[in-house]
């Protein structure tokens, strides 16, 4: 039988519980297997609980000395009792000067204080029981996740000024680096937002005009890891110019905020159509656009394109490409068969290969083909040889050797790729 002797309007601080005529703080912290919290209970005396009763900051320091106990006993084992007792009278019953002096010696939840209204100085200074003077039932938890992240800085040597905080806040990456880039101009303080809008200015001019493209090797929303880059490094540049008072922490969130758009409009945007964006001449092919088309993975599965589908056959491919493509599927290929001729792209090599028939088989021999190889330079280079292929066939890539027919000589030529 668990009956409540004592608890604070703010459920979470542990409460005290009678169970079999026996005194126990209870404590919710962690999580079992299964995720759900788990609770831990300890026997505490009368004079604990009158100490709990009347005063906030020992009850909240005493919860915070306790968490890093319930911490060590993971999602299934056992609180440490005699540990968790060996704290109450220490920090409930001791003088202010010994509550310090326990704490620089244990180790405790400094964010549990610090989102109670901890004066973050006097933690600094080692005075925990005047910094909990302001202690309050309410908890502030982004007040403990900005000291958090502030330590996280100060332990890497990085000390912002007012302008690298107010860009940070404006890309919601002040508490966390590893957040997605936003923007919210209401976090930044009015005073300092002309200037974070004069800096995210810069960058927008400097990559005005540039893209990411889709990377469809990597999936249907994945994006070129180059074109991504080249505009972090543009972007980069033009801030750093801009604003040479600016940190690198303020200055990467820009460049992570400036390439995170371009890559959602791209992702958002229908498959990227070489064909349209690329509509010059096709070389020495002459223009021989393709009317039929049949397109295969590494797995066996086939696709096919016709003249008078509403998307041309670019599009097709890549969002083909984009559903199929994965680590064990690798190799696509694209074949005309009324001309004879086709293109097999190595994703995992960055190479290709273009097959022309050289003769037809007749009377049952075998058909004549010759292969040649070609080194690819990224999804950009892809993109390049597939829409020439489409507009002119296996003729039309000519000029975007060379290729090998050898392949010793093709094999040398990629060895000296990977060490150049």
């Amino acid at each position: 039988m668990r009956d409540i002797v004592f608890t604070r309007r703010s459920g979470w601080i542990p409460n005290v519980v009678r169970e079999d005529g026996e005194l126990k703080l209870m404590i919710g912290a962690g999580a079992d297997a299964n995720h759900e919290p788990r609770t831990f209970t300890f026997s505490i005396g009368e004079a604990h609980l009158a100490v709990i009763r009347t005063d906030l900051a020992r009850h909240l320091l005493l919860w915070s000395a306790v968490l890093p106990l319930c911490g060590a006993a993971g999602t299934r084992g056992r609180l440490d009792e005699d540990a968790a007792v060996a704290l109450l009278d220490p920090i409930l019953l001791s003088s202010p000067a010994d509550v310090d002096a326990l704490f620089g010696r244990i180790e405790w939840d400094r964010g549990r204080l610090v989102a109670h209204g901890a004066d973050i100085d006097a933690l600094d200074r080692g005075q925990v029981c005047v910094a909990m003077r302001a202690a309050t039932e309410t908890s502030e938890t982004k007040r403990a996740q900005e000291d958090h992240a502030q330590r996280r800085r100060a332990e890497r040597g990085t000390v912002l000024g007012p302008l690298d905080a107010a860009v940070l806040r404006y890309t919601g990456q002040y508490l966390h680096g590893a957040t997605v880039p936003r923007r919210i101009p209401d976090a930044v303080d009015p005073a300092l937002l002309p200037e974070v809008v004069r800096v995210i200015a810069a960058a927008e001019q400097a990559c005005a005009g540039m893209r990411i493209s889709r990377d469809p090797r990597r999936g249907k929303r994945a994006t070129d890891k180059r074109d991504w880059n080249r505009m972090a490094t543009t972007v980069d540049a033009a801030v750093r110019g801009a604003h040479p008072e600016l940190g690198d922490d303020a200055v990467r969130s820009v460049t992570s905020l400036m390439c995170s758009e371009a890559a959602d409009r791209s992702r958002n945007a229908p498959m990227d159509d070489d064909e349209e964006a690329d509509g010059g001449p096709v070389g020495s092919g002459g223009n021989v656009r393709k009317t039929a088309l049949s397109f295969t993975d590494d797995k066996g599965v086939e696709k096919k394109w016709l003249s008078g589908h509403a998307r041309t056959a670019t599009a097709e491919f890549w969002e083909f490409v984009g559903e199929r493509s994965a680590g064990d599927n690798e190799v696509f290929t694209i074949e005309d068969e009324e001309r004879g001729e086709g293109i097999q792209l190595h994703f995992y090599a960055d190479s290709i290969a273009r097959v022309t028939t050289v003769r037809a088989g007749e009377d049952g021999a075998d058909p004549e083909y010759r292969v040649e190889y070609g080194l690819v330079d990224g999804i950009g280079g892809y993109r390049t040889l597939v829409g020439a292929f489409v507009r002119g066939g296996c003729a039309a890539l000519g000029e975007h050797g060379p290729w090998m027919a050898d392949v010793a000589e093709f094999e040398r030529a990629r060895r000296r790729r990977g060490t150049a």
